[in-house]
């Protein structure tokens, strides 16, 4: 099933995507947001797959993340053996852990903003991942049981803002600078999530091509570690790393610009596609 969050007429509503239309699942009485959905456990996801709701066209409705605002979103650095060959940089030991604020939570076609204050703006191709149920201390060959599925994610970078403290969360939590979806693809349609093939395109220009069996520290390694020492909750949204090819590995470095659109696709998750613009003036909120 792909659950979807999408606005029409107005409201964001939860939503199953099939085919080229969006079953509303909020107009057949189930809970109006992906993260009640999944709070309602098996039987309420049962009754998604399951709801014959109004049918919108996918053209006629905007989607919009589909968790709209994630308890936390947690990502991972250096997590590809190709990315790590192309950084030159050792292997870690354990997972390298950030955060990226909440906020930064931005649907898979809307346009991410290329920050006034830099110009060193790169993309990220991540597969990504949900939680689906509270979970603390768990085991990873029990981690497979609290995933509720997988997304397509861009971790988008403030180069120089990254760099430049000794944590990577505000170059990396920017407005706008974690887009995912186009879907939440519930687990049981994924039969292996590290062996997908994932590639960016940038202006349609293969620039990563590689696929999650590369991932170091795979989904349920990321799930057991994390939740040794907090407590993971619904909705949580964990982003797993990226692959090789990212702007700044280029010679010269080749970092976005207004206008570019950056594709993210993953098998079996569909892509997200997403324009930068110049952060806009309403940005400002004082």
């Amino acid at each position: 099933m792909k659950l979807v969050t999408f606005l029409h007429d107005g409201a964001a509503r939860s939503g199953r995507l099939d085919g080229d239309a969006v079953v509303d699942l909020a107009a057949a009485g189930l809970p109006g947001s992906t993260s009640a959905l999944l709070a309602g456990g098996t039987e309420m996801l049962a009754r998604a797959g399951a709801a014959d709701g109004p049918r919108h066209a996918l053209d006629a409705v905007t989607l919009l993340a589909p968790v709209l605002r994630p308890p936390k979103i947690l990502a991972v650095g250096l997590n590809y053996r190709d990315h790590i060959e192309e950084t030159g940089l050792d292997t870690p030991k354990v997972p390298m852990i950030f955060n990226k604020q909440s906020t930064a939570a931005h649907g898979p076609y809307q346009p991410v903003h290329l920050p006034r204050v830099s110009s060193k703006l790169d993309y990220e191709g991540e597969l990504g991942f949900v939680i689906g149920r509270r979970c603390r201390h768990v085991p990873r060959e029990r981690a497979h049981e609290v995933i509720a599925g997988y997304t397509v994610c861009n971790d988008v970078s403030v180069r120089d803002w990254q760099m430049r403290s000794q944590t990577f969360t505000m170059g990396k939590s920017f407005d706008t600078h974690s887009p995912f979806g186009p879907a939440l693809v519930t687990a049981d349609e994924i039969a292996d999530p590290h062996a997908l093939g994932l590639k960016t395109w940038v202006n349609g220009e293969l620039r990563q091509d590689s696929n999650t069996r590369n991932l170091v520290f795979d989904c349920y390694d990321l799930v057991a570690h994390l939740s040794t020492a907090f407590t993971l909750e619904v909705g949580d949204l964990i982003v797993t790393g990226t692959p090789s090819g990212v702007g700044i590995g280029f010679d010269p470095k080749r970092f976005l610009v207004a206008g570019d659109r950056v594709k993210i696709a993953i098998d079996g998750l569909g892509h997200i596609d997403n324009e930068v613009i110049a952060e806009p003036d309403s940005t400002t909120l004082i």
